[in-house]
């Protein structure tokens, strides 16, 4: 098999979870095509309609007395609900009977089902939110119309009970369902290592999915590890768009979002957070460094060190500069106990592969510090 042309190192060192069912795999290539290295742990999985019943009859239903609005609330959904129409032998039928449509979308993705299946859409929410579309046809007027409603995943969003209680004529339609993730014993590790430190950023492209992996991280009791960590900028959260959000924000995770509500846009803003200096750093006397879940970027450069090395150095690197005890640092690696030597000779490692003997300095009887730069302050 050929290997994809690597692009860029932006994201080496780095260790990213998708909590993605569908277009996973779309995704994580593009990742690694920046050098990260990516887990997957899907949160849930999408399940299809195709021959869901209901399904169908709304369909027939449609074709018999076309809608006069569509809502278009995914791509993926329309999508599915076409090709449900074909299977079924609809789709003939359908087309005409949608053609007459005013047809809206929530968001650019909707759009672009909407004109691969060789529609236009008449009106788009720049928000991608429901409720700037449920504001936009209440302010056209609904009151008699037939408004078909295409549902996301995780079903209703309000707009079939507000377009009822303004007088529409409603048809629901959903297309796919949220299902259990195909390994809830992935996405348990991959919370754990998030919280741990061994999981750079986190990335989600639907909000059920964000939803139940914060869900997953508070039965697994390291939520609050999470929230602290992304809280000091060591672990990314990013979502596709405001929708996916949603559930992060509620959780006080922050997240990244990126700004045009695909794929490549989640990309490159993961890309340009860690490769154009946003992530959290240091100013040092050897150069800007950086702490990833295998290493440390120093001056541009991945060194990759051990799980004991990045624990002494992350801890070194909390302090910014200040003295962190030998104590403390035994603390940062359990496993020695009270052997103090042997943090001696962790930090020696760790001095030996960094090729930086001055950047973490020796302070008599008070423990060690890293050698950085004064009166710089900390980048977002």
């Amino acid at each position: 098999m050929t290997e994809r042309p690597t692009l860029s190192a932006a994201l080496a060192g780095c260790t990213i979870v998708i909590a993605v069912d569908r277009r996973s795999g779309e995704l994580a290539a593009a990742l690694e095509r920046h050098g990260a290295t990516v887990r997957h742990a899907p949160a849930l999985t999408i399940v299809p309609h195709i021959d869901d019943e209901a399904l169908i009859a709304r369909t027939r239903e449609l074709v018999e007395s076309p809608p006069d609005i569509v809502v278009v609330t995914t791509g993926v959904g329309f999508r599915g609900w076409m090709e449900a129409a074909d299977e079924a032998g609809l789709l003939d039928a359908l087309q005409p009977a949608l053609a007459g449509a005013q047809i809206v979308a929530r968001g650019p993705k909707a759009r672009g089902a909407i004109q691969q299946a060789g529609f236009t859409a008449d009106w788009v929410a720049e928000s991608e939110t429901s409720t700037e579309l449920g504001e936009f046809l209440l302010a056209e007027g609904v009151a008699g119309k037939r408004i078909a409603v295409q549902h996301h995943g995780s079903g209703a969003d309000g707009l079939d009970e507000l377009f009822g209680e303004h007088g529409a004529d409603v048809v629901s339609l959903t297309m796919y369902r949220w299902g259990p993730p195909p390994d809830p014993e992935v996405v348990r590790r991959s919370v754990i290592a998030t919280s741990v430190g061994e999981v750079d950023a986190v990335l989600f492209t639907s909000a059920p999915g964000a939803q139940e992996w914060v869900a997953a991280a508070r039965r697994a009791d390291v939520l609050d590890d999470i929230r602290e960590r992304v809280g000091r900028g060591r672990v990314l959260v990013a979502a596709v768009g405001p929708i996916t959000a949603g559930p992060l924000e509620a959780a006080f995770l922050d997240p990244l979002v990126a700004e045009r509500g695909r794929l490549g846009s989640l990309v490159r803003a993961v890309v340009t957070h860690f490769g154009g200096g946003h992530s959290v750093g240091l100013d040092t006397v050897a150069g800007r460094l950086e702490i990833r879940s295998t290493g440390a970027v120093l001056g541009g450069r991945l060194i990759p060190l051990s799980r004991a090395g990045i624990a002494i150095l992350a801890a070194l690197f909390d302090a910014r500069g200040g003295v962190v005890s030998r104590t403390s640092l035994q603390g940062a690696l359990p496993r020695l106990g009270d052997n103090t030597h042997a943090v001696e000779m962790a930090v020696a490692r760790v001095r030996e592969s960094l090729a930086q003997p001055d950047l973490i300095k020796t302070v008599v009887k008070r423990g060690y510090r890293l050698n950085t730069i004064e009166s710089v302050e900390e980048r977002p």
